[in-house]
């Protein structure tokens, strides 16, 4: 879908704009949502669990599409420290999801 969108002439410009306003947006909501903030306080450890993987597949998303943004030239190098954000926030997630699926010691 982000490649249809992408190809319609002029759209090309305000989609990479939108896709970079769009991932500060989801990297922000889900992150407040899903690793502690006002929406998980009285949540299971498993509704916890289950944010944080929404969390995670959110941010493989979204660095799918910065990467397909940044291969057609629709993102230039200036943006590739978001690209490197993202990874590094899947990484810290990741590590989230797998110590909570660990059964306790």
């Amino acid at each position: 879908m982000a490649c249809a969108v992408l190809l319609h002439g002029q759209h090309r410009l305000d989609s990479s704009r939108q896709t970079l306003r769009f991932t500060g947006a989801v990297v922000s909501f889900r992150l407040l949502d899903g690793l502690g903030g006002a929406a998980d306080s009285g949540s299971s450890p498993r509704d916890t669990l289950a944010k944080r993987k929404i969390v995670l597949r959110e941010l493989k998303e979204t660095r799918f599409r910065l990467r397909v943004l940044r291969q057609t030239g629709y993102l230039t190098a200036a943006q590739d420290p978001v690209i490197e954000e993202n990874t590094e926030l899947m990484k810290i997630v990741a590590k989230l999801v797998r110590n909570a699926e660990e059964p306790p010691k």
